[in-house]
Order: C-alpha cells, then structure tokens, then sequence
C-alpha cells in the first residue's frame, strides 16, 4: 500500500461551521460534508467525531480511520477548491475497510454530481 501525503487540513472552528452549512451526504460510515472555497488551491480535509459515539479512545480511532481514507481517496475524487469535513458515527470503527473507502468515494460522487438544469415555464410551453 503507498502511502499519500497528508492533505491540508481544517483548524479553526469556523471552517467548520462554514462545511456544516454547505452539502452534506450521510452514508453508514460517515456523513461528509463540502464547501466550494472559491479557489484553486487544493482541497482540504477537516475530521470531527463527536461524544456521542464514544469516549476519547473511541474517537481517536474513529477520526484515524476516516483520515487514513480520506488520504486515499480525496487526492484522487477530491475537487481543488474545496474543504471537506468527515463526520464520524458509530459505524465509522465497525464497517469494513473496503466499505468505508466505499462510502467516501459514494459521497463525494453525490456531492459533486451535476445538477439537473431547471426548467421554466416558458420553456415547457414551448415544447408543448
């Protein structure tokens, strides 16, 4: 297995709050959530695993498995210019590796999926 550089992260709280209002994607192993930064530069990666999952061992754990797949896949789904914070649940510690990376690469795909232009009324009498 190589090893892939350690990505820039988030430090300060209000990069935090700043991804927790942008898109968000929930899956069994974690909740991803992403912010456009408005950039070119790299992406970034923030990792938060509250209490309710467990004590600080649990955490620990849990917030070094979602870093380890989030060095393996963002350097190769993440988009410059973007943060991103990984969520932890309980499921986070129990899910199978394979399944984990899974769910990361399934989020980001949803995240950056193209949305579906709008069509207005006009144009919906016209075709008509």
């Amino acid at each position: 297995m190589t090893r892939h550089p350690a990505l820039p992260r988030l430090l300060k709280r209000a990069e935090f709050v700043a991804a927790s209002r942008a898109d968000k994607w929930a899956l069994n192993g974690l909740v991803l959530q992403a912010r456009a930064r408005g950039d070119d530069n790299g992406p970034r990666a923030g990792f938060t695993v509250t209490k309710k999952v467990g004590n600080a061992v649990i955490r620990n754990r849990a917030r070094r498995r979602l870093k380890e797949a989030a060095r393996e896949i963002l350097p190769l789904l993440g988009k410059a210019g973007y943060d991103y914070v990984l969520v932890g649940r309980h499921s986070t510690l129990t899910r199978a590796w394979p399944d984990l990376l899974d769910d990361l690469r399934v989020a980001l795909a949803k995240i950056h999926r193209p949305s579906l232009p709008s069509r207005s009324v006009d144009q919906k009498d016209a075709s008509s």
